[in-house]
């Protein structure tokens, strides 16, 4: 009978490594913390001297119309406007990389009334793909896929944002790291690439934020 409960708890055992061997790494923020769920953190781009800082709202095209663009901040020294994460699996308390996730602004729309959630969107006059807001969070399926997306990893705690979604079995999607467009509106591919630090929104001041990446780059 011991023999038996013995062989049982080291089936359970192996069972439970396995399972935890096979789970994606954690994101882990510009201080080495994991990347929580909920929690609000600044997508900044890792490039200095690229043109650009963090992500925040843009203006429509018309100047009117909503939904609004995704766009990177102009100078290196601006943060944007924090986001927060929510995984696929809405009990999953940590952000793992290669893992389908929304990604929504903090703060509201500032002109429209709409979801701050980032969703692709196709803009047929450019033949190009961009991100907006106004997406769904949650309801993983065919009709949510435009609203996933995966962070992956690039190098020493920075990363790529990627749309490969994988919550529809049955839909054929493209897979394509966000880049930025010449007008700094995120899109699939763009002109440039978009690699990312991402830092904890806590109390940070821009200052604390131009540190924090110079610091980076001091020891590389």
């Amino acid at each position: 009978m011991k023999q038996s409960l013995l062989f049982l708890s080291f089936l359970l055992l192996n069972s439970f490594l396995s399972f935890a061997a096979e789970k994606p790494n954690p994101v882990l923020d510009h201080d080495g913390d994991e990347i929580r769920a909920g929690v609000e953190y600044y997508i900044v781009s890792s490039i200095r001297g690229a043109g650009g800082g963090g992500v925040t709202y843009g203006r429509s095209i018309s100047n009117e119309s909503c939904p609004l663009p995704v766009v990177q901040e102009k100078l290196d020294l601006l943060r944007g406007h924090p986001v927060t994460f929510t995984p696929v699996n809405s009990k999953e308390g940590v952000v793992r990389v290669s893992t389908d996730l929304n990604i929504k602004f903090s703060e509201a729309t500032p002109v429209c009334n709409e979801s701050n959630v980032w969703k692709l969107d196709f803009d047929e006059e450019l033949g190009q793909h961009f991100i907006l807001t106004n997406g769904v969070e949650g309801n993983p399926g065919c009709g949510t896929i435009h609203n996933w997306f995966k962070i992956e990893e690039a190098f020493d705690k920075t990363y790529r944002l990627v749309f490969c979604p994988t919550v529809c079995n049955i839909c054929n999607v493209i897979c394509k790291d966000v880049g930025v467009f010449s007008d700094r509106r995120l899109a699939l591919g763009g002109t440039r690439p978009f690699t990312v630090f991402i830092l904890k929104a806590r109390s940070m001041k821009n200052a604390d934020i131009l540190k924090s990446i110079s610091s980076a780059f001091r020891f590389k």
